[in-house]
């Protein structure tokens, strides 16, 4: 009979007494052992063995006395500081999951122009009325660690395909140009290609959509020229066309309020599909239930 021999898993990495050490950091903070066992309701000889605990596990003293208290030593005071930022973190973990008066913490990432364009008015409602969700919002330009658990979700532009992470559609686009009321009565509201091309056209930090729309239009192919102008952002595109500075492109529905209202005004017929989206992103693995509701959320108000 054949025996099967079990691969022995590997050793854990040693780590310090954590108790201990939660007493060393203290002893750190105050500056000596008779006001971290103060602070902590322990005696000053408890104090003294925990921290020869940690010096046992490190295999070098924490500490050096320091008139009628204590200093750090430099690997002491390394071990402090990674100790305090490890704490640290552990505790906004916990406070992020655990629930303050019923209510569970989120935390979606998302870029500016699209909190301020179309989440914020949303917020309410996504948290809940009454109140069961709290959304933290990390509001960036980078795309934010969601694989590595910087943020439970994030919302997303593009299309929709990132590595080790699953997206699901939040709300597709349609491109229609638009400008303010005075330059839409010049132009009309089926201008073509050559008029729009007359005056600068206005665009985020991508150029593609005007390229998309020209192409689809029929007119020559976009290169960018001197009196175009470039903003990051997208409402701030939205904002430079209102001023008259010239012809944007609307990213229907995102800029559907500035039509609605007269801020700007159609001046083409033809509006085109724009082939990226905005996608709500999480990690594959994500079973936890507020995270599932701001998503379900999500989708019911985005009309999915």
């Amino acid at each position: 009979m054949t025996k099967t021999h079990k691969t022995a898993a590997p050793p854990l990495p040693s780590q310090p007494p954590l108790d201990s050490l939660r007493v060393a950091v203290a002893a750190a903070r105050a500056g000596s052992f008779t006001a971290a066992a103060e602070a902590l309701g322990l005696t000053h000889g408890a104090v003294s063995r925990r921290v020869r605990a940690v010096e046992n596990w490190l295999g070098t003293p924490l500490f050096e006395r320091a008139g009628r208290g204590v200093a750090l030593t430099p690997e002491g005071l390394r071990l402090v500081r990674t100790a305090e930022q490890s704490f640290d973190a552990i505790a906004r973990c916990a406070d992020q999951w655990r629930p303050h008066r019923g209510v569970m913490t989120v935390s979606m990432s998302v870029v500016p122009s699209f909190a301020r364009l179309w989440l914020l008015p949303r917020m309410r409602l996504l948290q809940g009325e009454p109140q069961d969700l709290r959304i933290d919002l990390v509001v960036e330009h980078g795309l934010a660690d969601v694989a590595g658990g910087a943020v439970d979700l994030a919302l997303r532009y593009g299309g929709g395909q990132w590595p080790g992470l699953r997206s699901h559609l939040l709300l597709q686009e349609r491109l229609l140009p638009v400008a303010a009321p005075p330059a839409a009565e010049a132009l009309g509201s089926r201008a073509g290609p050559e008029a729009l091309l007359r005056l600068p056209l206005i665009h985020d930090s991508d150029a593609s959509q005007w390229r998309l729309w020209l192409a689809a239009a029929g007119g020559p192919r976009f290169r960018p020229r001197s009196i175009d102008r470039r903003f990051e952002d997208y409402d701030l595109v939205l904002l430079a066309a209102q001023a008259g500075l010239g012809v944007a492109l609307a990213r229907l529905p995102l800029a559907q309020p500035w039509l609605a209202d007269g801020r700007l005004v159609a001046v083409s017929n033809r509006p085109v599909a724009n082939p990226l989206a905005h996608f709500i992103v999480q990690r594959p693995d994500e079973d936890r239930e507020p995270v599932l509701r701001l998503q379900a959320r999500l989708a019911a108000l985005a009309g999915g």
